[in-house]
């Protein structure tokens, strides 16, 4: 792992040297853009549109317009901002851990005491865990002024960047402001349903559907071509159908139940079990009625055949050759 950016926490009169790592990154599958008619890489170039030249990254400066007037600023412009020169991760103060909105985080980056900091390092990352503090520090990285929240997360310091305040948005919307009422026994489902559903956060568990089936989709590729039957790999699925408009009290009484199901810490319905064992015993019972009812039938045609002083044996022996005919469609 490569350190991007290097540097110091000042709190008072310590200062920590650090490395600046990234915590997270990216699992998505890297795809390019291609013509569809040949297979051909499709490239963006910078062009400038007053000579047409294209033009490379050394020669690009930055540009701020207002109005009909346009501002250029130079790599010189703007290297020597005092900010851009600031190497200093600068506390500004600490603050109780609960009071941060998780919605201001934004990236998040691992700092790596030098090694001639340990001790000071450990000192902060003890203080921070012991009163379950969070520093709010200012710094600069890739020509923007941060804010950040450093805190412990096992045995590193994270910096996580913060947005600045006028950075996040009112969640002004009309229709939270409806009056909308709740009815208890709706509240109490809807606990009932959390409850079923509650359990420890373990983010391994869960996993990025869509990429796990695009790295499918590409393996299958490699292995069959343009010959791959997407369907015959990932099954088919039908369009989805507008949301339907159902009892809400109902919803959440079998959303219960299917959670509970599907958890394993609960029975299948009552009802459902009473009419499963209501249907056995009529299929049950038909079939016996018609065991007896063969029975019978063969025992009439049996009386008959020995009273016969009316019907020729040409009679009896045609109703002999029927009676198999029939014991084998049911048996088939």
């Amino acid at each position: 792992m490569r350190s991007i950016w290097k540097g110091s926490i000042a709190f008072g009169l310590v200062n920590v040297p650090v490395r600046v790592y990234s915590a997270t990154e990216d699992h998505d599958l890297e795809l390019h853009q291609v013509h569809d008619k040949d297979g051909g890489r499709i490239r963006y170039q910078r062009r400038c549109e007053v000579c047409g030249r294209q033009v490379d990254y050394d020669h690009i400066d930055k540009a701020y317009e207002h109005g009909d007037q346009t501002v250029v600023l130079t790599e010189d412009d703007l290297s020597v901002l005092p900010e851009e020169r600031s190497r200093e991760i600068e506390v500004l103060e600490f603050v109780p851990s609960s009071q941060i909105d998780p919605i201001m985080f934004a990236r998040s980056y691992f700092l790596v005491p030098d090694a001639k900091a340990v001790k000071a390092y450990a000192l902060l990352r003890r203080t921070l865990s012991d009163t379950d503090q969070t520093a709010v520090v200012q710094f600069t990285l890739r020509r923007r002024t941060r804010l950040g929240a450093l805190r412990v997360r096992g045995k590193v310091l994270l910096l996580q960047g913060l947005l600045w305040d006028d950075e996040v948005r009112e969640a002004e919307f009309p229709e939270l402001d409806e009056n909308t009422s709740v009815s208890s026994k709706e509240r109490e489902m809807a606990a009932s349903l959390v409850q079923t559903l509650s359990g420890e956060f373990t983010p391994e568990k869960f996993t990025d559907e869509y990429q796990d089936q695009l790295h499918r989709l590409v393996e299958a590729k490699l292995e069959q071509g343009a010959a791959l039957d997407t369907e015959a790999t990932f099954g088919r699925n039908g369009e989805e159908e507008g949301g339907e408009v159902v009892d809400l009290m109902e919803a959440l009484r079998r959303s219960v139940e299917n959670s509970r199901t599907s958890r394993g810490g609960g029975k299948k319905p009552a009802k459902k079990a009473a009419k499963k064992a209501a249907s056995s015993t009529a299929k049950a019972g038909r079939k016996g009625a018609s065991t007896s009812g063969t029975t019978r039938s063969g025992s009439t045609r049996s009386g008959s055949a020995q009273s016969g002083s009316s019907k020729s044996g040409r009679s009896g022996e045609s109703s002999h050759k029927t009676a198999p005919s029939k014991r084998s469609k049911r048996a088939s």
